[in-house]
């Protein structure tokens, strides 16, 4: 503690030096800075450190949660049945995604933190749900697909080539 009263009065007591004809090595020595300077391994340190980290943490959890707004929005539109575009959603969660795996490259070490990995396995419930959704409604195109296609086949034949291996067929 009298360290920190120390510095910081020594702080106070060079807040007239002008900083421009300072030299380098007085600048080494001798730095003004308005603030106490955190002691190695003190708790300022420690505060700081956190601080970043919760940063981090917040920012890579606040992209977690847009994807997952942007599944969940989706999913409950295909389950509702309404119509949706899928260009856009597509293109939303392409880019909320790159977002997501830009974070996380450039935070590795966050991986470990419970609030994020519990993010991470929310998502990947909601990314489940919606993948089956989508497959339900592509099997249901599929479905559709395939009896249009047959009806034009149909709608186009004239009988020539199909009534004869039809008649054999019997």
């Amino acid at each position: 503690m009298q360290v920190q009263e120390g510095a910081a009065a020594m702080a106070m007591d060079q807040t007239g030096v002008d900083t421009e004809v300072m030299t380098t090595e007085a600048a080494a020595s001798d730095a003004l800075l308005p603030v106490l300077l955190p002691i190695a391994g003190g708790e300022a340190m420690v505060d700081a450190a956190d601080a970043v980290r919760s940063d981090e943490v917040r920012g890579l959890l606040a992209a977690i949660r847009r994807l997952a707004s942007i599944v969940e929005e989706e999913t409950a539109a295909l389950a509702t049945g309404r119509k949706i575009d899928f260009d856009d959603f597509s293109a939303r969660k392409s880019r909320s995604m790159l977002e997501f795996v830009r974070l996380m490259r450039a935070r590795m070490h966050l991986g470990g933190e419970v609030e994020i990995t519990e993010e991470i396995q929310r998502l990947r419930e909601k990314l489940e749900r919606n993948r089956s959704i989508l497959e339900m409604h592509y099997d249901a195109v599929r479905e559709v697909a395939s009896i249009i296609v047959t009806a034009i086949k149909e709608a186009e034949s004239d009988g020539t080539y199909t009534g004869r291996a039809a008649q054999d067929g019997k």
